[in-house]
């Protein structure tokens, strides 16, 4: 039986060298949500979405293939100011793209959309710049297989596969609509996690992260709290969600619903632009849709509401309701509408989430992050987008001090290697 030599102590540091690189490799955990579906019902999303120029509202809605007047609504853009389809955003602001998310091959991605190319396009530009590092040129190229990505046919149809996230409109069993965001480089989790209000410790489950390091171009499914509602299967907004703070347009461009500041309660009213649409009176009432009275008795209050109840066959539904209230409810509040943004102004609600002001510039988070188990990685190619630069999905989510104790612990067996073979 042949006898086996120990290895000379010259080849121990290559063999750590070795190792400790193999450790790293296994620690790895890609960067990219996936969920998993079994269906083919469509829900809402919103992509984070930062104008690489000067934009037409209605020029933005065509990248996206969406309504202009939905685009406006998702911002609380006051779509009552003259023309505004052509009032002409600035270069920077960040906007919400609300976008219907579907199954696809058992895993959720947004309804790719489409672009035309022009003279001086490449495909990192319209991945990295056009659409702010939403898609990355080789998922362009790959989904419209293009064998020389150096030649681009000007005016040539592209279809650009884009990011979304759903997860059933909830989070920790509360409604919430979910926001693909790029990470920008002046990010840390600890800021994006503060400014749409959810927690470190959600981020990193929902986009199962193994720590709380992130790099820029990174793409994160975002939580952000919502009102649902609870329309039948068969009417044609089925499954509609707002994002607290903000509106969305309905039934034709005729009915408008609201979610917060006070409460998380879906609330729907007439559109201003409403023109040309079905009764918006409650039967066997003369409230019309989103009328609240209330009346005061010894027993309490008596509060009667018209409310939205969807939109089927081009009719829209509405229902009366009546209940003895302990006290009469106040004058309902409204997210606050602005003026369709001219310019960018730091910190604004437009703006990408940076790091909370209390850090240092330039020091890490807080070291009192949450900490969570590691989550198993995926393979981004299997999942709907992984990052802008594609080589991004690929990095470690580890920091340097996450892999100190695997380090040690191979040193000391290569010192009691060292001392047998002594």
């Amino acid at each position: 039986m042949p006898v086996m030599e120990p290895a000379s102590p010259s080849s121990f540091p290559t063999l750590v060298i070795f190792l400790i690189f193999a450790n790293v490799v296994i620690l790895v955990s890609p960067k990219s949500t996936i969920e998993p579906c079994s269906n083919s019902d469509s829900c809402n999303a919103l992509l984070g979405y930062t104008l690489y120029t000067d934009l037409k509202v209605s020029e933005v809605a065509s990248l996206f293939q969406i309504d202009p007047i939905s685009l406006l609504t998702a911002n609380a853009i006051d779509i009552s100011y003259p023309d505004v389809e052509n009032h002409i955003l600035p270069s920077q602001l960040f906007l919400k793209i609300p976008i219907s998310c579907s199954c696809v091959d058992g895993i959720r991605k947004s309804v790719s959309t489409r672009y035309k190319t022009r003279p001086s396009d490449t495909l990192s530009l319209i991945a990295d710049s056009i659409y702010s590092g939403l898609v990355s040129s080789d998922q362009i190229r790959e989904a419209n297989s293009i064998s020389d990505p150096s030649v681009l046919d000007v005016g040539q149809s592209l279809v650009v596969p884009l990011p979304c996230t759903c997860f059933n409109g909830t989070d920790n069993s509360l409604p919430a609509i979910y926001l693909s965001y790029v990470v920008k480089p002046v990010d840390t989790l600890a800021g994006i996690a503060s400014r749409y209000s959810t927690t470190i410790t959600d981020l990193m489950n929902v986009n199962a992260m193994g720590s709380s390091a992130i790099d820029a171009s990174d793409i994160l499914a975002v939580p952000l709290p919502a009102c649902a509602s609870n329309f039948p299967r068969y009417s044609s907004d089925y499954g509609l969600i707002v994002p607290n703070g903000s509106y969305a347009i309905t039934a034709s461009h005729c009915v408008q619903c609201s979610c917060g500041p006070g409460n998380l309660k879906l609330y729907c009213t007439p559109a201003s632009l409403a023109v040309s649409c079905s009764s918006m009176q409650c039967r066997n009432s003369n409230l019309m849709l989103g009328n609240v009275t209330a009346q005061q008795s010894s027993a309490g209050c008596n509060v009667s509401a018209c409310s939205y109840g969807g939109f089927v066959n081009g009719s829209i539904i509405t229902m009366l309701s009546t209940s003895l209230q302990p006290r009469c409810p106040g004058v309902q509040q409204f997210p606050p509408l602005i003026a369709p943004p001219s310019s960018v102004i730091k910190y604004s609600p437009f703006a990408p989430a940076p790091a909370p002001q209390s850090e240092i510039a330039g020091s890490p988070a807080s070291s009192a992050v949450p900490s969570t188990s590691s989550l198993p990685g995926f393979n981004p190619a299997t999942g709907p987008t992984g990052s802008a630069s594609g080589a991004s999905a690929a990095r470690s989510l580890m920091n340097p001090m996450d892999i100190l104790p695997a380090v040690a612990t191979l040193l000391f067996f290569v010192k009691l290697m060292i001392f047998d073979s002594s």
